[in-house]
């Protein structure tokens, strides 16, 4: 494999920003002179994400997009698995096609992994002294419940499970069998990725600019109880 980051970024009706992300993607200069390969998979939007996305490749030749689709909407855990099946990068990262995350935080994930320390890092929205949007209490009492009960079954203490901003070298991603076609993927690599033997997983902390639903939020209470749901499945059930 070549030195690459594959950057996957699941779409879904993100016409309005999605070249906003990808202009924080094209600015971001890598360590070690590592190159950015981008993978978008739009996931049967009903809006103009296909357009805007096409408009933006046209506009920007040079740079290494590859724009992957669905016919029938499957939902952003089967739109990562299209992105991690495609994936050539030595590492990979998961990158919302919403402004939340800032990719100009891509070199403090990879730090761990080029110094030799780790195989995969989360980016935590609840350590470190990165500026973090004040939004929706219950949801983030949801994040660290769901978190603490992963934990239980994997034995890690990571303080973010659900966070979009999850690094791995890409033999090790592209080694698991990946099911969950929704939310569920969160809970479900985490338990999948932490039964790899001698497996190195690291944290570090990331900002966080949350979106609110005016602004495009998806994410609701069904996907938490389904994430309860997909930890006890991945733990507990497939011992």
């Amino acid at each position: 494999m070549s030195e690459t980051l594959s950057i996957v970024i699941p779409a879904y009706n993100e016409a309005r920003t999605i070249h906003l992300i990808l202009d924080k993607v094209k600015n971001v200069e890598l360590v070690q002179g590592i190159q950015k390969e981008i993978i978008i998979t739009n996931d049967c939007s009903k809006d103009d994400t296909e357009g805007a996305i096409q408009r933006y490749m046209a506009a920007n030749p040079e740079l290494n997009i590859r724009y992957l689709k669905h016919e029938v909407n499957q939902g952003k855990g089967a739109a990562l698995h299209t992105g991690i099946q495609h994936a050539s990068g030595k590492y990979l990262i998961i990158q919302d096609a919403d402004l939340e995350y800032d990719p100009a935080e891509y070199n403090i994930l990879l730090r761990p992994i080029l110094d030799g320390y780790a195989d995969v890092v989360y980016g935590s929205r609840f350590m470190g002294g990165r500026p973090h949007r004040i939004l929706f209490f219950w949801h983030s009492i949801g994040n660290k419940f769901l978190t603490t009960l992963s934990n239980i079954f994997t034995n890690l203490n990571l303080t973010d499970m659900e966070t979009c901003y999850k690094l791995f070298r890409s033999d090790m991603v592209k080694g698991l069998k990946l099911k969950e076609k929704r939310f569920g993927f969160e809970p479900e690599v985490t338990a999948k990725i932490s039964r790899i033997h001698d497996v190195r997983i690291y944290e570090v902390g990331i900002s966080y600019y949350g979106r609110s639903y005016e602004e495009g939020k998806k994410i609701g209470a069904k996907d938490g109880f389904r994430a309860i749901y997909c930890i006890l499945k991945y733990n507990l059930w497939a011992k």
